[in-house]
């Protein structure tokens, strides 16, 4: 059985407070994830069942509850974002210019050259899907030629006679 958890008689003034005024649903559930464990003795998977979230929800609204009432900022604030970023985007567009200049003078990008730079940089190895990676949130993209050889294919064959014949 699940303990029971024990909330403090001014988060409950406040929950109360929360619940009366508040006209945002967020609000409401961060309230009603402190009142409802303290007034009727709910565990967080029943409190999670009521306000329609998990129970590891319930113990995070707790939370954000908590740190907005001791006027901290909220633990919510940090998620997201690029954690295990190798570079910052500055320092990726930086890296990467040499490489576009050299493809727009008519270069092909070898990610393979690419991927021995980056390694170089960052000073430990990387796969090469981080550098398609890479490439990708800088606007880079490959470039596939056609299946088939419009001369190998009679109705583009056909097509294409009939295209110029009109320019």
């Amino acid at each position: 059985m699940p303990r029971k958890s024990s909330v403090a008689q001014e988060l409950v003034l406040a929950a109360e407070t929360v619940v009366q005024t508040t006209s945002d649903a967020h609000e409401l559930r961060k309230a009603q994830a402190i009142l409802l464990p303290a007034l009727h003795s709910l565990d967080l998977i029943a409190t999670g069942r009521l306000i329609g979230r998990s129970r590891a929800s319930v113990s995070r609204l707790q939370n954000e509850f908590r740190a907005t009432i001791e006027g901290q900022q909220s633990p919510r604030s940090n998620w997201g974002g690029r954690r295990r970023q190798n570079m910052n985007p500055e320092e990726e567009q930086a890296f990467l210019e040499p490489f576009f200049k050299k493809a727009q003078r008519g270069g092909v990008l070898v990610v393979s050259d690419i991927q021995k730079a980056y390694e170089t940089a960052v000073k430990r190895t990387v796969p090469p899907s981080t550098i398609y990676r890479l490439l990708a949130r800088h606007g880079w993209r490959k470039i596939a030629p056609a299946r088939r050889h419009p001369q190998g294919d009679p109705e583009a064959q056909q097509a294409w006679k009939k295209n110029s014949k009109t320019t």
